[in-house]
């Protein structure tokens, strides 16, 4: 097992990186000062409650500790205020209490979903992330974004609230569909192309033995994704700056998963497609050469990532991104590579440009 440390002054917090740590998921609870006497709240989504229900109810059994295990649907559209109030009343008649703790279970919807309960719910309750998919243990389950979505666009609710522990257990991902593993991978490539050209050139020596799930490449794949990830929510917690480089990709994704109601496309497509987009923005605007449009593409693809939109109108994607978080004064803000491992935040972007980079993407 790895431990990696987020500094954050007085809401720091652990990232365990290993193998078969769900099985000990009492102890770590433990270990950070809760009880037998706790209340333990597990949110989860019904696909992982078939998976990883029992192995947790035992686990938590073992210490004696009072929970209770709630399943939401799976998908993004348990991302909402009406699921919210619904997990609200489970929390209230099972008699959660502001020493009580939620427990997220699942994947980037469920780590959302949980940890927008737990900073809402008694204005505070702790809760820690044990992440089961690929996408969720490599980004969305560290740093402290919480958050439901709203039709205007996703994430459009939440707030920074900090987890107490985040537990990534490898063997987990054994269980996960190809298409979800894939989806993941958009973002590990998200950290080589904004960070450390060193860790993009290691996802394209080491593609086979990661697609192959060998757990060494597993292991420092994702223990240099939290890494990055750390690093840079512990220079910008609230995103005041530099944290916004984290969503490379996301503007133009963001607008694709909403315009298709967070049913047609995984988080990690729509974000590879984004990232496409931005690298021939950033091309057209003289920031990069060809070779860093074509790297990163022949590494989008080697994943069997999408790169073309598909069925959808430019005019309604531009519309899309200027409900971004990041507009600001009206005016959308995108993140550009510099070169591979280096990003800016660039806004006055022509809209003609836009239009023709999407047009030249669509399939």
């Amino acid at each position: 097992m790895k431990t990696l440390g987020v500094d954050l002054g007085e809401r720091s917090y652990e990232i365990k990186i290993g193998r078969n740590l769900l099985t000990d998921l009492a102890k770590y609870l433990l270990e950070l000062g809760f009880s037998e006497q706790t209340k333990v709240l597990v949110i989860t989504d019904q696909r992982v409650e078939k998976l990883y229900a029992e192995q947790v109810e035992q686990a938590l059994n073992q210490v004696g500790f009072s929970f209770k295990i709630t399943a939401v649907p799976e998908g993004e559209a348990s991302k909402s205020l009406d699921m919210a109030k619904k997990l609200y009343d489970e929390a209230i008649d099972f008699g959660l209490e502001r020493s009580s703790l939620v427990v997220a279970l699942g994947g980037g919807v469920v780590g959302d979903l949980a940890g927008f309960i737990a900073a809402t719910y008694m204005r505070g309750v702790p809760f820690i992330q044990v992440p089961t998919t690929l996408l969720a243990q490599v980004d969305s389950s560290v740093g402290g974004k919480v958050a439901v979505n709203h039709s205007a666009g996703k994430n459009l609710i939440g707030a920074f609230y900090q987890p107490r522990l985040v537990l990534i257990d490898i063997e987990v991902l054994r269980t996960l569909e190809q298409r979800d593993f894939r989806s993941g991978m958009a973002e590990v490539i998200k950290y080589g192309m904004i960070w450390d050209r060193h860790f993009f050139d290691y996802l394209v020596d080491y593609s086979a033995e990661i697609r192959g799930f060998q757990s060494a490449a597993l292991a420092k794949m994702i223990y240099r994704s939290c890494e990055i990830k750390a690093e840079v929510v512990a220079e910008d917690e609230k995103e005041l700056g530099l944290r916004a480089i984290l969503n490379y990709g996301h503007t133009i994704g963001h607008a694709i998963e909403a315009l298709t109601e967070y049913g047609e496309y995984r988080h990690g497509e729509a974000v590879s497609i984004g990232m496409v987009c931005a690298m021939e923005l950033a091309y057209r605007l003289d920031r990069v050469d060809k070779s860093a449009v074509e790297l990163q593409r022949e590494l989008i693809e080697s994943f069997q990532l999408p790169t073309a939109i598909e069925d959808l109108n430019i005019q309604q994607i531009i519309a899309k991104t200027k409900q971004d978080k990041k507009v600001e004064r009206g005016e959308v803000k995108f993140i550009l590579p510099q070169q591979i491992g280096e990003v800016e935040i660039v806004g006055g972007i022509d809209t003609e440009l836009i239009e023709q980079v999407l047009q030249n993407n669509l399939a």
